[in-house]
């Protein structure tokens, strides 16, 4: 049995993505483009899809690239199952090899729960479908490389907790009860994926974002979302940054089947 003692890496070690391709869908939106961000500020080579590839490529290009990272704009709908394997094979035949993938597009649905129909909230919940086809994907495809690989899906505080009817009465319908139906089986599945796939040293876990509204959002909504978290105000994209960073880089190595919340506070009271 040998004595040495291991080498203790630093913090820039831990969250050095330099070498490694991340995978990040709906990765031109409102968050999913400031994730995109800092996976390439780590030093990753970033995939971005989306279901159009103009838009992807476009954010791709925009991406700062360290060092030897080149990024990529592959069209995937993953609410297609064929389209899914059709872009996740383009996106292993441009970036060579995937390491990281953060399942973030999500196809909405309008409706709250006094108008949505059955369609409308079985095609919702088709978002998740999507999410472990894709996670399938990259599991079976770091197995066959005999390499670890990290997976983030993004849950939502609205996974976790019922939103407040009161933010809504008056200006807008209220948070789709599809949605919330949706993110909460997420976070679930992550920690049913985490358990069956940790002995092929594939790491899965969840981000959950809280209030982040875009600028389309109504603006006397979020003034009363504001009350009603300790922090009195809305996140702002690059709040997640950090977030997403150490859930795929080594910095949480140790950690699996886990949900991360970031939400000023909402879900603490």
């Amino acid at each position: 049995m040998s004595n040495a003692v291991e080498r203790e890496p630093t913090v820039h070690e831990l969250i050095d993505l330099t070498g490694k391709v991340a995978v990040i869908t709906g990765g031109t939106g409102h968050l999913g483009s400031a994730m995109a961000r800092a996976l390439a500020e780590v030093g990753a080579s970033v995939v971005i899809t989306s279901r159009d590839i103009g838009r992807a490529r476009a954010a791709a290009k925009r991406l700062p690239s360290i060092g030897n990272a080149r990024h990529h704009g592959v069209a995937i709908d993953h609410m297609d199952p064929a389209a899914v394997e059709r872009g996740f094979g383009e996106a292993v035949s441009l970036a060579g090899t995937i390491d990281v993938l953060v399942n973030n597009g999500q196809e909405g649905v309008p409706n709250d729960w006094t108008t949505v129909t059955a369609e409308q909230f079985n095609r919702h919940l088709a978002n998740a479908a999507g999410y472990f086809l894709l996670s399938r994907l990259l599991r079976n495809h770091a197995v066959e490389r005999s390499a670890p690989a990290s997976i983030i899906l993004l849950g939502s505080m609205y996974g976790q907790v019922a939103s407040y009817p009161d933010a809504y009465e008056g200006i807008c319908n209220a948070s789709p009860v599809a949605y919330h139906a949706l993110k909460g089986g997420i976070i679930h599945m992550t920690r049913h994926l985490a358990a069956y796939w940790a002995g092929d040293r594939i790491r899965v876990n969840c981000l959950s974002p809280g209030p982040f509204p875009s600028e389309k959002s109504p603006p006397a909504m979020v003034e009363r979302l504001c009350t009603k978290l300790p922090m009195k105000r809305m996140g702002r994209p690059h709040e997640l940054k950090g977030a997403i960073v150490f859930l795929a880089s080594e910095a949480s190595s140790f950690m699996t089947g886990q949900n991360l919340t970031i939400d000023g506070g909402w879900t603490a009271w």
